[in-house]
């Protein structure tokens, strides 16, 4: 989009949302100051909605319209044959710096170039004769109102009596747009709406807006899914070992599971800045739950059917060799000493040196009761439907929102249920994708690096898309 940006003067009676809408608008979480008392905002401020580095609109907050009806009264006293003659004479007097100075700075604004004015409605105050006034005031401007009525999805909104009002005054073009909760879509209409005011020149530019935001959340929302997937991963890969003896010592038995814990909840939590930081939150606007009292599993997965199809694979055998190794470990579970073991699959074992070496070691472990600590599948299951749910919900929550979002892990049915049973609610294909990456322990980011290149690439992409298509995983 070419050109100057759109540029709008929000403006509106004290304390109705003037300085929450443009949080919301422009995705900046800390412009202004949002309070209850009266009168919060002095000066006017000026702030852009940047889309991809482009300043595609410029918006001036202003202060509150706290006394319009003896404003209405004075400006009717003023020289000039015309209303905005009036407001002229009105901003070059000196009660444009004494009574009226807020009421001032919010005229002068607009009459500074802007393209049009918002007119912010509080929709659950009573339509009383002062916002008749402040309306009539700000048409002698000779500028475009679209009035935007706020907080229409409260029990006590009055938007009805509102749009009355409205079309009194001949404003007949009204959009509709909740700060706190707005609707899907409801920020794009609002510059639908906007454009039916504008002069043809600015039409298209206003539609390109409403474009390069959908485009814009488009974006989000696979780099969302793309987060949430690596994460994911992150888990699924975690693998733990702990020796023999550490097994049998409860104390220490407990550190391990503690520490396998706090290693899981760090990437948990690393994921969830991630998502906050795309969507343009601080760290902490969104919680986490705790954790369920899960202690990981003790698993060897010698007989993964992805570990023992990709060593075939490798060593160019098929399944001829996955079958060798499972016959293997059999033995090997059946009390055969390491030598013995050794010796009993030479040619297999051979082999496996030359090109699966790391499998062969999981042999070995095996042997001396080497145990490993995984995350359990039910465990998988709650932090992708906590994720699923936190990624939904950030995509469309507003940034005028001043509490932090708290996205519970959903309970599981069934109380009693086996882990394993409790699992099967996620859905097959995603299970299946993220049990790949239990295969490669050498996957999960330490430091935010991990390996696997274009193979763990290729999982996350794959996840991300079943991720983007699961509305059956947040129903569970």
């Amino acid at each position: 989009m070419t050109g100057e940006p759109l540029t709008a003067v929000v403006v509106g009676h004290t304390n109705v949302g003037k300085t929450s809408l443009l949080r919301a608008l422009t995705r900046q979480r800390d412009f202004g100051e949002v309070s209850d008392r009266p009168g919060t905002t002095r000066h006017a401020q000026v702030v852009d909605l940047r889309v991809a580095g482009t300043v595609l609109a410029r918006f001036t907050d202003t202060p509150g319209l706290e006394d319009s009806i003896a404003l209405h009264a004075f400006l009717a006293q003023q020289p000039g044959e015309t209303r905005l003659e009036k407001i002229r004479a009105f901003l070059a007097g000196p009660e444009a710096r004494a009574a009226f100075e807020q009421e001032a700075k919010v005229l002068r604004a607009l009459l500074d170039a802007a393209d049009c004015a918002m007119l912010v409605i509080d929709t659950r105050a009573p339509v009383l004769p002062k916002y008749r006034a402040e309306i009539e005031i700000l048409g002698w401007c000779a500028r475009p109102i679209m009035p935007v009525l706020n907080f229409t999805a409260d029990a006590n909104s009055r938007v009805l009596d509102w749009q009355a009002m409205l079309r009194e005054c001949s404003l007949h073009a009204q959009a509709q747009f909740d700060v706190v909760a707005p609707l899907h879509g409801s920020e794009q209409q609002l510059y639908a709406d906007l454009a039916t005011l504008l002069p043809p020149a600015r039409r298209s530019q206003v539609a390109a807006i409403g474009a390069a935001l959908t485009q814009a959340a488009h974006e989000r929302e696979q780099a969302g899914w793309r987060i949430v997937a690596s994460t994911l991963i992150d888990v699924a890969a975690m693998r733990r070992q702990v020796a023999a003896e550490v097994l049998q010592d409860a104390a220490r038995r407990q550190q391990c599971v503690l520490d396998f814990r706090s290693d899981l909840r760090a990437h948990v939590q690393a994921g969830m800045d991630a998502l906050l930081a795309l969507h343009a939150f601080r760290a902490g606007d969104a919680e986490l739950s705790d954790l369920p009292e899960l202690e990981g599993r003790w698993k060897d997965d010698l007989f993964d059917p992805e570990l023992l199809a990709q060593a075939g694979m490798r060593l160019g055998l098929g399944s001829v060799l996955g079958a060798g190794v499972g016959v293997i470990a059999d033995l090997m579970l059946a009390g055969l000493s390491l030598g013995a073991a050794t010796t009993l699959g030479a040619t297999v074992g051979g082999a496996l040196s030359g090109g699966w070496r790391p499998l062969w070691r999981k042999l070995e472990n095996r042997m001396q009761g080497v145990q490993e600590l995984t995350a359990e599948d039910a465990l998988l299951w709650l932090l992708a439907r906590h994720l699923h749910a936190l990624a939904l919900a950030l995509a469309s929550r507003s940034h005028a929102a001043q509490d932090a979002l708290r996205v519970p892990l959903a309970p599981i049915d069934g109380a009693d249920t086996e882990p394993m049973e409790k699992a099967a609610a996620l859905p097959r294909a995603l299970l299946s994708t993220l049990s790949v990456a239990r295969s490669h322990p050498d996957w999960e980011r330490k430091g935010r690096r991990a390996r696997g290149g274009e193979e763990r690439e290729r999982l996350e992409q794959r996840l991300a898309g079943q991720l983007a298509a699961g509305p059956a995983l947040a129903a569970g």
